[in-house]
């Protein structure tokens, strides 16, 4: 098995590039999905999220409100990081629980938005940054997901900078590109992971022997 984190920043174009590697034949595991399934109605996540900010951030059907979540929390970094101790660990234990059901030859990948900000490099065997230019987040941001650009810009302010997550990257991908440009570099890399997996022996975390940036 070859364990990989998919990581980027909000906007860098990271599902487009997960959805390449699954045609690639990995197994993807996606936090931002567990992290809703860890807090969909009747979870004790959901009822922890509740009792920490209160019954104002649910709708009417008693779901979680997460634009309204999200608007109180990328603005105020301990709220922040109150939520994260109360959804971080759940998604932990149901990505560990989907990692062990996996083919022992599988390349298994990791889309963790925030690998670089938690300290989790150390936890795969390669980590990969989705990379694209602050304007390009913006105009992804606002242009495609109706972000206002205040919005766009403290959701930004609340992730890691560019430089830190290149710091920790095996492989950068550039995404400030035309779609076929990425999807020729995605699937070189895809495959070159698939041949890895078949021959990876070591211990889960080693990572001296990588494929080149």
């Amino acid at each position: 098995m070859l364990t990989v984190g998919l990581t980027g920043g909000i906007g860098a174009g990271k599902s487009e590039v997960s959805r390449l590697l699954v045609e690639c034949g990995a197994v993807l595991i996606d936090a931002d999905r567990i992290a809703r399934e860890v807090v969909a109605p009747g979870t004790p996540g959901l009822t922890a999220v509740v009792e920490a900010f209160g019954e104002e951030i649910l709708t009417e059907d008693g779901s979680l409100d997460r634009p309204r979540l999200g608007a109180i929390v990328f603005a105020d970094k301990e709220k922040l990081a109150l939520l994260n101790s109360i959804v971080h660990p759940l998604v932990g234990a149901r990505s560990r629980e989907l990692e062990e059901a996996a083919a022992e030859d599988a390349v298994v990948v990791h889309d963790v938005p925030l690998l670089t900000e938690n300290g989790l490099a150390s936890l795969y065997d390669l980590v990969i940054v989705v990379d694209a230019s602050t304007e390009t987040q913006l105009e992804r941001l606002v242009g495609r997901r109706g972000m206002s650009e205040e919005d766009a810009r403290a959701r930004m302010a609340a992730q890691a900078t560019r430089e830190q997550r290149r710091k920790i990257a095996d492989i950068v991908i550039d995404n400030d590109v035309p779609l076929d440009e990425l999807t020729r570099r995605v699937k070189d890399i895809g495959a070159e992971l698939v041949r890895r997996a078949g021959r990876t022996d070591g211990p889960r975390g080693n990572r001296g022997s990588r494929p080149g940036r």
